[in-house]
């Protein structure tokens, strides 16, 4: 194996976290805001691109050129390395940034690549590529939601996706035909069939409420899906503060609702 081997155990039902277990010299990469905590012996360390052995052995303006299409994600520049550089087993946590389901996945029992939403990445052994897939269909790029550019990991190690609410895996077979929202797609093995459809019907598109496109995944390969995609929280997250100002007094009384009507700052 390239990558390094490590153990891990994830904690929590809701917001969860994942605590990795590290041999001497062994090392776990992270996007930048996911550390929880970690033992000490543990050394922090930011690193230019990936860390994986790929990139370990590119000259510069390969680096500078894998780094910099990180920024087309979103993502920084930098990620940051945990190794441990003592004796005996120390541990290293990382956190949900919000709430949901942390998926486990070993690359070596998915042909070595997965493709997957643009913040799913979560933490990985060192050595595994997170890199980006770019698409080269217009339907994806202009109506997909994640736009032309999503993550792909790659290599033979573990790896940490992060997705919200509840997970579901679905393994399709060659020709099935899947059809999901495009903000409840998590990520999917490298030879499974990905577009945008659009939703059939003018009374459909007009007025049920789903969105104009949807994805259309079709075997052979795994399909991981998301219950409750961010964007979706937020949204309810800031209609409701809308509707309510901020306050929601009538919560929780006799009255409920018509102690909020009755109060001055409505009239």
């Amino acid at each position: 194996m390239n990558a390094h081997e490590i153990d891990y155990q994830i904690y929590g039902e809701e917001m969860q976290f994942v605590e990795i277990e590290l041999d001497p010299y062994e090392t776990v990469i992270a996007e930048a805001g996911g550390f929880m905590m970690m033992d000490d012996g543990i050394e922090l360390a930011t690193i230019f691109g990936d860390g994986s052995h790929k990139e370990e052995n590119a000259g510069i303006w390969d680096k500078v050129f894998s780094a910099g299409k990180r920024l087309l994600t979103g993502e920084s520049l930098f990620m940051t390395a945990f190794t441990h550089a003592g004796t005996g087993k120390k541990r290293v946590s990382f956190a949900s940034p919000y709430p949901g389901r942390i998926i486990p996945l070993d690359l070596t029992e998915l042909e070595g690549k997965i493709i997957c939403q643009k913040d799913a990445f979560l933490c990985a052994a060192k050595g595994v590529s997170v890199g980006i897939e770019f698409s080269r269909r217009l339907g994806r790029g202009f109506f997909g939601g994640e736009g032309f550019i999503m993550q792909k990991l790659e290599g033979d190690g573990l790896v940490f996706l992060h997705a919200g609410g509840t997970i579901v895996e679905k393994e399709l077979a060659i020709g099935e035909t899947l059809r999901v929202d495009t903000g409840c797609l998590v990520g999917f093995t490298r030879d499974v069939d990905y577009d945008i459809e659009m939703i059939k019907g003018v009374r459909n598109m007009l007025f049920g409420g789903e969105g104009l496109f949807y994805a259309r995944l079709q075997g052979p390969g795994k399909v991981w899906i998301q219950s409750l995609p961010f964007s979706r929280l937020a949204d309810r997250v800031v209609s409701a503060s809308r509707h309510y100002g901020g306050k929601k007094k009538g919560e929780g009384s006799v009255l409920g609702g018509l102690g909020d009507l009755l109060d001055g700052d409505n009239w």
